[in-house]
């Protein structure tokens, strides 16, 4: 049995597993080298980080758990010296998606090779907004460069931008840019956490003016323009329903379609290998103690928090709440499924 094989089965038993966890966000690393405007991790960067062997370890963890799609993130993930090392890992167990904010990934071509996914972030065709919004001179020409890089180089390379009011009025030019090129796109929304606790796992920050959106009708135009564009675009990853339910944050009488899945669905685990359901509530432990802490009281109390919190709109939180339902594991086994394919081309 090959090794896409048996990765692809091992995916797709877990996928179809009741009551285990889907995907979980490891912020391999504190560091980056940008200094966007509207983030705050960069201003929180910390020398400290898990060994190779730790997260390696931490990753049969996961897979035990159940996990089935796993992103590294940070800071730039790509910073660490040993990433290549981490991702040919991790990408035997997991669906396995990499971020980078465009500085780095060029130059890494051999790790992510083995890579399911490679997102990189753009948030705008001006190059001066974009650097504007990177705070670093040239990222803009760096991050374009690199997906035509990974793209012609077969790695299946995507573009993320984080909507906000700055680049609200052109998200489909945007769109229209790169997947008529055939890359992927899907999309970040600008948010900003509410928690002030000292304890979360890392900060966002407070609102900024320049991205909270305002024009709430040109946003619910947006969600209802990707919805009828998916019709024939099956470059935009992004499902029907994600789309619906933020189209109704921003609707006249908004409200939220969903309760938050956060420890049931999905987990985010920091660079010091910390675990929380998301990132704006207490860390609630290490990762090594997730197998006798996973079915404890304690982790029960803090679903039921996590279930009956409305802090924050984060896309991926959003989507993993959304798609918890049985048919929602269903539809998501057939993706991972044909995710997992890939790997026997």
């Amino acid at each position: 049995m090959t090794s896409g094989f048996k990765k692809a089965a091992s995916i797709a038993a877990r996928s179809l597993a009741h009551g285990k966890p889907h995907h979980a966000q490891w912020l391999v690393t504190r560091k980056c080298n940008y200094r966007c405007v509207g983030c705050n991790v960069w201003k929180e960067q910390d020398q400290r980080e898990l060994s190779t062997d730790e997260i390696k370890k931490g990753l049969d963890i996961l897979k035990k758990l159940g996990i089935v799609e796993l992103v590294l993130s940070g800071g730039d993930p790509l910073l660490r010296e040993d990433i290549g090392e981490i991702i040919d890992y991790a990408s035997k167990l997991f669906v396995t998606t990499v971020y980078d904010n465009g500085s780095m990934a060029a130059k890494k071509l051999d790790a992510l090779r083995k890579a399911d996914f490679v997102a990189i972030s753009i948030d705008s065709l001006d190059e001066a907004k974009n650097d504007y919004i990177k705070s670093v001179p040239g990222a803009w020409k760096n991050a374009t460069q690199a997906v035509e890089t990974l793209h012609n180089e077969g790695i299946k390379v995507s573009v993320t931008p984080t909507i906000s009011q700055k680049n609200l009025y052109e998200i489909v030019d945007i769109t229209n840019h790169f997947t008529g090129k055939g890359i992927p796109v899907w999309y970040c929304l600008y948010s900003y956490d509410t928690s002030v606790d000292s304890n979360q796992l890392f900060r966002i920050g407070k609102a900024n003016d320049e991205f909270v959106i305002t024009d709430k009708q040109a946003m619910v135009n947006l969600c209802n323009s990707l919805i009828e564009m998916k019709k024939k675009n099956k470059k935009i990853l992004m499902t029907d329903k994600l789309l619906e339910a933020l189209r109704s944050i921003y609707e006249e009488d908004s409200k939220r379609t969903w309760k938050c899945q956060a420890l049931n669905q999905f987990l985010v685990v920091d660079h010091l290998g910390r675990v929380a359901g998301c990132h704006s509530h207490n860390f609630a432990g290490s990762i090594f103690d997730l197998p006798k802490k996973w079915k404890s009281p304690e982790f029960n109390e803090l679903r039921e928090t996590y279930h009956e919190c409305t802090q924050c709109n984060y896309l991926c939180y959003v989507f993993y709440s959304l798609h918890g339902s049985p048919c929602g594991h269903l539809s998501l086994a057939r993706d991972q499924w044909k995710n997992a394919k890939l790997l026997f081309k």
